[in-house]
């Protein structure tokens, strides 16, 4: 994401036993953020790295099983937690899903209305390199019209990352701003309809990929 104000970490301590140094909560709150989209990663690899340490396994060779199991799952936690919230992508996913606005596993897969006539082009030249290979004609000229085909792709996902950018700092703006439901809302909105448009070119550019090995 864009650059914005440093995310401020809490400058509460964070306690050794492993029920406090990963409380119950969020990715956001775990680390100490607000949930805003924008984060600075060398922060956030700070925080990540304080807690790995309060986490370490050495930590705890004195303690109960319960207290070494509770460790591991705290660790987990906080592991996955990084790996989201590093990802500028799967940190709007998250955020999203955190406001019950996308549910995990739903995305949908419906063309974008400007794109169909391209995606139906693009089904059909498939249909017709796959056919092309099964009777071992020549590949080359579809292979050109589909490798122009996935640039083309790839040049509209890079147009969608910059609109998701856009959203993004429109939602950290709502936030500081102390926005109304409603606009949140509407941001929210818009965010999940470049994810999933997102999702939909991402994956006609990997089918077409495959097809080109």
């Amino acid at each position: 994401m864009p650059a914005r104000p440093a995310a401020q970490f809490s400058g509460k301590d964070v306690m050794s036993a492993p029920s406090a140094a990963v409380g119950k909560g969020d990715h956001f709150s775990l680390f100490g953020l607000p949930r805003k989209l924008w984060i600075e990663m060398s922060l956030l690899e700070k925080k990540f790295l304080e807690l790995s340490w309060k986490l370490h396994p050495d930590k705890f060779v004195n303690s109960s099983a319960a207290e070494q199991e509770l460790s591991l799952k705290r660790s987990s936690e906080m592991n996955d937690a990084y790996r989201v919230l590093r990802d500028p992508v799967a940190r709007v996913e998250y955020l999203l899903e955190l406001e019950g606005m996308r549910k995990e596993g739903e995305h949908k897969q419906q063309a974008p209305p400007e794109l169909l006539e391209e995606v139906f082009e693009l089904n059909e030249s498939l249909d017709e390199l796959r056919e092309a290979k099964a009777s071992g004609s020549d590949l080359g000229s579809l292979k050109s019209r589909l490798e122009a085909a996935e640039k083309n792709f790839q040049e509209k996902l890079g147009e969608v990352d910059l609109q998701l950018q856009e959203a993004a700092q429109q939602w950290d703006a709502a936030i500081d701003a102390n926005a109304s439901d409603n606009d949140r809302k509407a941001i929210m909105v818009r965010l999940n309809e470049l994810l999933n448009r997102r999702s939909y070119i991402r994956n006609l550019v990997t089918n077409v990929q495959k097809e080109l090995l």
